[in-house]
């Protein structure tokens, strides 16, 4: 076992909103376990049992995050059941712990991957009561509170496989003469709808300016721009996002709502006919 290291910085997700006290009482925990540990609550608005967008959102957001820091993320619609907990360590030596349900694996995979997986077995380092259904309070608040204090990554529970890790499946985007097929992975507060598709694997198709956007059986027209004001208000566009995914929008207004979309859902993007 290795002597404690330097305390890191806890960055906090989850789907547990603003409204409710889960956030706030996961906090105070990590302040009670370690009272000098500095949390980033990066966001507790990720959609409700979306673990998908919460993983697009960890990985999207890791390379703007402090180096060496806590991943502490929690999205967890299994609580209580047999998916189990879990933290990571990537190359970059960032840890990563929550369920072990697609959430974590997504960033830490683009942070090179998984080079050591734990299960969270050492129920000494967990509150009792161990309550059922608040494994955020319980389990992963006090257990990341003391990794980022210098518990070695050893001491939390057994190894695990790696391998053995749930990862996400989502479809890789299918790019044919005339068209590209995606998925909807993740959308925003402003229902902008981001899918699994880069800006450069859209320039590489060469669609063009112009598109017909086939979603949910119905065609629309869009075009491929660089801002919203492009584009006249209530138009639907194309855009490639901060991140550099492409996203469909609606110039002030909702894609989501306008094109009917959630996570999961395929879209097409096809050239336009001459």
């Amino acid at each position: 076992m290795t002597s404690l290291a330097a305390p890191r910085l806890i960055c906090f997700f989850s789907d547990y909103g603003y409204r409710d006290d889960f956030a706030g009482t996961c906090r105070a925990v990590i302040k009670r376990v370690a009272p000098d540990v500095e949390v980033i609550d990066v966001t507790h608005g990720l959609g409700e049992r979306d673990v998908l967008g919460g993983a697009v959102v960890l990985r999207n957001t890791l390379p703007y995050m402090p180096d060496h820091a806590v991943h502490l993320a929690v999205v967890d619609p299994g609580v209580g059941g047999p998916r189990r907990p879990v933290a990571l360590r990537s190359p970059g030596d960032r840890l990563f712990v929550g369920p072990d349900n697609g959430l974590l694996t997504l960033a830490a995979d683009a942070d090179g991957g998984v080079t050591e997986a734990r299960l969270l077995s050492n129920e000494e380092l967990w509150l009792s009561p161990l309550s059922a259904t608040f494994h955020g309070r319980d389990i992963f608040a006090p257990v990341a509170a003391r990794l980022a204090s210098g518990l070695p990554l050893d001491v939390v529970g057994a190894a695990v496989d790696p391998a053995g890790l749930v990862r996400l499946d989502v479809p890789a985007p299918q790019v044919d003469e005339d068209g590209v097929t995606a998925t909807a992975v993740l959308v925003d507060r402003f229902g902008n709808v981001a899918l699994n598709l880069t800006g450069a694997e859209l320039e590489a198709a060469d669609l063009g300016p112009d598109l017909e956007l086939d979603c949910g059986g119905e065609r629309y027209f869009t075009r491929v721009v660089r801002t919203f004001s492009s584009v006249r208000p209530s138009d639907i566009l194309v855009l490639i996002d901060s991140y550099g995914q492409v996203a469909l929008a609606v110039n002030s207004g909702s894609a989501a709502e306008v094109l009917g979309l959630s996570a999961g859902d395929r879209v097409r993007l096809r050239r336009m006919s001459a």
